[in-house]
């Protein structure tokens, strides 16, 4: 055979098909017809009617003329919608754009506005706040309610079970022809104050929810409870991997750990996500609670490290907690800390300390490495050289929307830049020791240090203003001001600039530590940051 034989064979509508997570559901249809597949509330949907009414989304939203690459965006908590909006939108060929519910009207309107939303699906708890950051952007988008049936809606305004009724639930739609085309845009903050827009394809998505349904170890008898936001990194991606698996979603629309309890032994929920904060909500409900439930239940948890007293909590309560490491710009999670049976003979102490690391590559990540940020060379796997988290695969982002100088300096040298300073221990496992972005961690929302500073510096009392991470038994961290004030000026205290910042952020990245007094400085005058977050550390400690 010549040798470029190989070559002659080609890629044909036998042999390919784009890779898109939007299959997993036709699938899941076709096989588990009848079974539950998401509960919410007093409602049940098979998957057959979770298909139906996915495909109704998908058609009306081309009925309301989105067409390949049209952004649509939603503002919910976790209801049926939220996930219907995971398939019905890319289903239509759209971008999703899932919004973060906590975010003030200004820099929704930003997300709005430079995402170029055709149309917002919004639940009626946050219409209010969606009509202001229209408003404050100055832009009109089309809304379709979920909620509220029966509504005094304005002529650009549908209630949602009305927009699915008037589609076609057994619609035929195919315009998903290229794996490598966007199939979320999510905002991150950065170290910014205007957000940036990741852009996630097709491929990446479908990789990445196989990597979690092999992680979180899904399959048909999984019952996953809806602790983490769906905004959150498509809900790290487990929108889509809990229907690979064929498993049952079940919406939870806010956080209540006495509700949280009661699902678990209802439902009998197998899997939940979600960040440290809702760990230690439910290891101080369990010093009251007089009742449990009878089988395991697995906890992913990503983000700022939950304090070794809390994983020990929630798993003297049936709780198995797996820690994984990920970026909105890597679909969700990236590494996770895989049990290896040795540490089954370690003191639990140290099992705990072992559980706490970030890990190792998931399966669909091709590389991860601890880099010299100078240099670009690996650093020893010692467990004390630093580096930054280098990552390359499949399922790293397109890029930032709209910003080609941030997408560069992201991907330079051939990797994906996390930001994030590490080390990689003998034993191969990467464990982070800090952040070089100053993003702050708070209840899994990510909060630009540089955006508060900027908020600061407005208030015409403050001098100079610096902000780092505190840490914070409730919320993993919270941001800390370091604040110098203007000399010949009448002093403001606490109270004050709590309520300057509550009038220009919002609520969750408000400073919850203020100190006052001159700012350390290198001889060029740059901040000293790390002697600043080494003061924050030991104001805990006191």
């Amino acid at each position: 055979m010549p040798s470029n034989a190989y070559r002659e064979l080609e890629r044909c509508q036998a042999n390919y098909a784009p890779l898109t997570p939007v299959s997993f559901l036709s699938r899941a249809a076709a096989v588990y017809p009848e079974k539950t597949a998401v509960i919410d509330g007093d409602r049940r949907f098979s998957y057959r009617q979770f298909d139906e009414r996915c495909r109704r989304l998908a058609s009306a939203l081309i009925n309301r003329g989105i067409e390949r690459d049209d952004t649509v965006a939603i503002i919910a908590p976790n209801v049926t919608a939220m996930l219907e909006a995971h398939y019905g939108v890319p289903m239509a060929g759209g971008v999703l754009n899932a919004l973060n519910t906590r975010l003030d009207p200004t820099t929704l309107g930003f997300c709005l506005r430079h995402g170029d939303a055709k149309i917002v699906l919004v639940d009626s708890e946050y219409l209010t706040l969606i009509r202001q950051a229209m408003s404050i952007a100055g832009i009109s988008v089309p809304l379709v309610v979920i909620g509220h049936e029966a509504w005094p809606f304005g002529d650009e305004e549908e209630q949602y079970e009305a927009f699915l009724q008037k589609a076609d639930p057994i619609a035929s739609i195919d315009r998903i022809t290229d794996e490598w085309s966007p199939v979320s845009l999510g905002y991150t903050s950065g170290t910014t104050g205007d957000p940036k827009g990741v852009v996630c394809h097709h491929r990446g998505a479908y990789l990445n929810t196989l990597g979690n349904v092999l992680a979180a170890q899904l399959n048909d008898q999984s019952v996953y409870l809806w602790t983490l936001p769906m905004f959150h990194c498509n809900g790290w991606s487990h929108t889509w991997a809990v229907t690979a698996a064929g498993g049952t979603h079940v919406c939870l629309r806010r956080i209540d750990p006495q509700a949280i309890y009661a699902i678990i032994r209802q439902e009998g929920v197998t899997h939940l996500s979600a960040a440290p904060i809702v760990l230690n909500m439910l290891a101080e409900l369990a010093a009251r609670q007089t009742s449990s439930f009878d089988h395991p239940v697995r906890i992913l948890t990503g983000g700022s490290v939950p304090p070794t007293s809390v994983m020990s909590a929630v798993e003297k309560l049936g709780f198995l907690v797996m820690h994984i490491y990920g970026l909105t710009e890597s679909t969700g999670p990236s590494l996770i800390c895989e049990w290896q049976p040795e540490w089954n003979s370690l003191s639990y102490d140290a099992q705990l300390a072992n559980k706490a690391r970030q890990g190792v590559r998931l399966v669909t990540m091709q590389e991860a490495i601890v880099a010299d940020p100078a240099s670009g060379l690996e650093v020893r796997a010692n467990g004390k050289d630093v580096g930054e988290i280098l990552l390359r695969g499949n399922t790293v982002m397109m890029g930032y929307l709209k910003n080609e100088t941030a997408t560069g300096e992201a991907f330079a040298g051939g990797w994906f830049h996390t930001g994030d300073l590490a080390v990689r221990h003998p034993d191969g496992y990467i464990e982070i020791k800090d952040r070089a972005k100053d993003v702050i961690i708070s209840g899994g929302e990510n909060i630009s240090s540089v955006e508060i500073e900027e908020i600061l510096f407005r208030h015409p009392a403050v001098n100079e203003a610096a902000v780092v991470a505190r840490p914070d038994n409730k919320w993993g961290e919270h941001p800390c001001a370091f604040i110098d004030m203007k000399e010949g000026v009448d002093p403001v205290g606490e109270a004050e600039l709590i309520e300057f910042c509550r009038s220009n952020l919002a609520r969750f990245k408000i400073p919850k530590t203020f100190v006052f007094g001159p700012l350390p400085k290198t001889s060029t005058g740059k901040v000293q940051k790390h002697l600043l977050r080494a003061r924050a550390r030991n104001i805990v400690a006191q």
